[in-house]
């Protein structure tokens, strides 16, 4: 299903190009008629206008306007523009010079740009698919061998229960009278009863080692599964959305420059025409790849939902649906833990800068397409012959040595940006599928050693010892200073404000106004438990002048004081009234 949802989206990606295609070659020869037809005036307009009209009546897109008057904003500015040409009574040779030369080369551009940025996004997307489907294949097999190491491990505990009723069966036997018995037979029964302990033996053996590899292959199955679903959930909401980015670089902005250039040359032709032209400009202004990459996942739902997540498949009784980090899978787990964070730590580095670069390299791609070279005013201030607006356009934009080495310092920046932008992908959907990993692994582990203090622990694990407890720090107060009532406290202590408070943004105004991330980087939390003891006390930890302490330990006791409050200092009935005024 995932497989034929991909398909489905190259195909609307696919289709998506061929429209922009379409849509730009229908501009282009739109302008080329008009260039030769300007000279007729209104009537051959109007004729104009109809004939593309009624091309895009029959379209998806007409469609789409009808029914609820929303479309895609280069669509949308294409239909303004034929109404606009029913407008249209007079023109001049310039504006048609500027069509011909200007205008129409704009769009054979932005058309070459459109498809060679779809194969390039085509090429990422392909190699996004072979990924996601080798995590898919990867969790297929990765279950199946859970699967079989499991029917093993129940094939052997049926083994080693029909051994213990053998045993059973033999001892029983040795119990009965023996002084009629021959000796002869005496030793075939010890012998007997000896080659069923062996027996016995080897199938408790191979029993716990089956049930191991039985432990370890869930374990993996769980482990693989957490990160198949973060590697489809990032795929659906974030590497497909940048896609369509890439399938759209530069498109909008381009036409923006198109059809400026347009508007350039119309409001110096003919300032009665303005009322019309403005709406046109309202829509080059909305032309917008966000909100189109929004219409455009809408009009397509059932390509870009992502799908559900996948579940835990129980196989054959097993009703254990999470990694288990007990003995003798515990030391392991906490090894690959350690190596998980450890190498997440590495990769997050790398690809931060990654990320750096490939933003920058954006940054100057936009630069260069978002150029304002779409004003034609000097056109209109020479002679109005023919001849003087031909050289003049043609020296404008054509004709410039800088245009062409412009347009190759481009490409080859779009190159650089795609094999940033491929190494960011690949980086990252390897980081979300350690993290996931990680994750899985912290909480459970974090589960295991809370586990130690319960009493439901499994019969076939040993006791763990218990672990003594530091003494926590005795506050001077009756009242709890944290996770007490802040009333209470102010009674009991004669503090106005509470010292905690006062003390931690007392710091935070000296030291913390510049720092990024406050309050929303986590700080030590050795640090933060020893500055929390230390106001619990009584004392000032703070009181000094100087920032030996951490500025995010310091803002996370401010936040731990806060959220520990038995009556909040924002009452939950007035939560509502006070959002309403922000």
């Amino acid at each position: 299903e995932i497989r034929a949802q991909l398909i489905e989206q190259q195909k609307c990606l696919e289709q998506q190009t061929e429209m922009r295609v379409q849509l730009l070659q229908d501009l282009q020869d739109f302008f080329r008629k008009k260039s030769e037809i300007e000279m007729e005036y209104s009537r051959n307009l109007e004729k104009l206008a109809e004939r593309f009209m009624a091309k895009t009546r029959s379209t998806k897109d007409h469609q789409q306007y009808k029914k609820d008057q929303n479309l895609l904003s280069p669509v949308n500015c294409w239909y303004l523009l034929l109404n606009q040409v029913r407008r249209e009574s007079k023109d001049h040779a310039t504006l048609s010079d500027i069509y011909l030369n200007n205008v129409i080369m704009r769009f054979m551009q932005i058309s070459e740009d459109s498809t060679r940025m779809f194969k390039k996004s085509k090429e990422i997307a392909f190699q996004l698919h072979e990924d996601l489907m080798k995590v898919l294949n990867e969790l297929y097999t990765v279950m199946k061998t859970y699967h079989m190491y499991h029917a093993e491990s129940i094939s052997a505990e049926s083994k080693l229960k029909e051994a213990e009723k053998q045993e059973e069966k033999q001892i029983g036997r040795s119990g009965d009278p023996v002084f009629h018995i021959r000796l002869e037979e005496r030793h075939q029964r010890r012998s007997s009863v000896k080659k069923i302990e062996k027996m016995k033996e080897k199938r408790q053996a191979k029993y716990s080692e089956n049930k191991l590899k039985s432990i370890k292959a869930r374990n993996e199955y769980l482990l693989t599964l957490e990160a198949t679903n973060a590697s489809v959930f990032k795929y659906y909401i974030h590497d497909l959305s940048d896609l369509i980015d890439c399938c759209d670089l530069g498109y909008h902005a381009s036409l923006n420059r198109a059809l400026r250039t347009y508007l350039s040359a119309e409001y110096n032709l003919e300032t009665s025409r303005h009322e019309g032209l403005d709406i046109i400009e309202n829509a080059v202004d909305s032309l917008e790849p966000r909100s189109d990459k929004q219409r455009f996942m809408e009009m397509y739902p059932t390509a870009f939902c992502p799908p559900m997540k996948f579940e835990f498949q129980s196989h054959m009784g097993d009703e254990v649906c999470q990694v288990t980090a007990q003995q003798p899978v515990q030391a392991e787990l906490m090894l690959r833990y350690q190596q998980l964070q450890s190498r997440l730590a590495t990769l997050k580095i790398e690809n931060e800068e990654v990320k750096k670069t490939t933003e920058a390299t954006l940054q100057t791609i936009q630069d260069m397409v978002t150029i304002e070279d779409y004003d034609v005013s000097e056109c209109f201030q020479h002679s109005r012959s023919t001849e003087s607006v031909k050289s003049t356009v043609s020296e404008t934009y054509l004709s410039k040595p800088s245009i062409a080495k412009r347009r190759a310092n481009q490409q080859e920046t779009e190159q650089f940006y795609f094999m940033k932008f491929r190494e960011y992908l690949e980086g990252s959907n390897l980081i979300t599928k350690l993290q996931a990993k990680h994750d899985l692994l912290q909480r459970t582990l974090g589960e295991g050693h809370r586990a130690e203090y319960m009493t439901t622990r499994p019969p076939n694990l040993p006791p763990k010892p218990q672990k003594h407890r530091k003494p926590r720090p005795r506050s001077q107060y009756s009242a709890k200073l944290f996770n007490g009532d802040l009333e209470s406290f102010i009674k009991d202590s004669g503090q106005v404000i509470p010292l905690v408070v006062e003390s931690c943004i007392r710091f935070i105004n000296l030291y913390g106004l510049q720092h990024q991330g406050i309050f929303r980087v986590s700080g030590s939390q050795v640090e933060v438990n020893d500055i929390k003891n230390s106001f619990e006390r009584g004392e000032n930890p703070l009181a000094d002048d100087q920032s030996n302490h951490d500025i995010n330990s310091v803002a996370g006791v401010l936040k731990l004081y806060f959220r520990g409050l038995e009556n909040p200092v924002f009452p939950k009935e007035r939560f509502n009234d006070l959002i309403s005024c922000i």
